[in-house]
């Protein structure tokens, strides 16, 4: 029997931290990050369906959203500004994507390699339909970073923020105004406040 490097490797999420160029005042690792895309895109797949009379898999919607990003445990997190700065680092960092989801996919059992290739590359049956509320997810969970370091007096955050927020209302998706109307507002509250 082989072993499998997989898990292992998933494991180190912890240790990639994200908003690299940013001062934090708490740096948020991108198994945190992972975490609260998934709770937020299996919301907003959840709003589609009950809202606005879609059938769509939130719960895979979640287990895409757990893995959108790991193929940063091999290529690190790249700052949005400089893999979006033009055409051809956009593209070359997507090929280099592909390539850590390779890498990682090549260290399962061959019985596992199908599956993972799927969920990793979000290429499975419904999985075309399900990446918009990950990427919305992902935002989401970028503007409540901004959110939370702005509350903690951090003013680094307030043009990330300003941005983050343009990039999820240019999406045009109602689940997003959902969102933003019911569940955004407790983010800026306190604890005490949330009861």
């Amino acid at each position: 029997m082989n072993i499998s490097h997989f898990y292992a490797m998933l494991s180190r999420m912890r240790y990639i931290n994200r908003w690299g160029l940013m001062n934090n005042t708490r740096n948020e690792n991108l198994s945190e990050h992972s975490l609260d895309v998934a709770m937020i895109a299996h919301c907003l797949v959840l709003i589609h369906n009950k809202r606005f009379g879609g059938s769509l898999n939130a719960e895979r919607a979640a287990l895409l959203a757990l893995f959108h990003d790991s193929t940063e445990i091999i290529t690190g997190d790249m700052p949005t500004p400089v893999k979006y700065f033009n055409p051809e680092i956009k593209n070359a960092y997507k090929e280099i994507e592909a390539n850590a989801g390779d890498r990682l996919v090549s260290m399962l059992p061959d019985d596992f390699k199908d599956d993972m290739d799927e969920i990793i590359k979000m290429n499975g049956a419904g999985d075309s339909e399900l990446k918009k509320f990950v990427k919305a997810a992902d935002k989401f969970s970028a503007l409540i970073k901004c959110i939370e370091e702005i509350k903690m007096g951090n003013s680094e955050f307030s043009k990330a923020k300003e941005a983050t927020e343009n990039s999820i209302h240019n999406m045009n998706m109602p689940e997003n105004e959902v969102f933003e109307k019911e569940f955004l507002p407790s983010f800026y509250l306190s604890l005490d406040e949330q009861d």
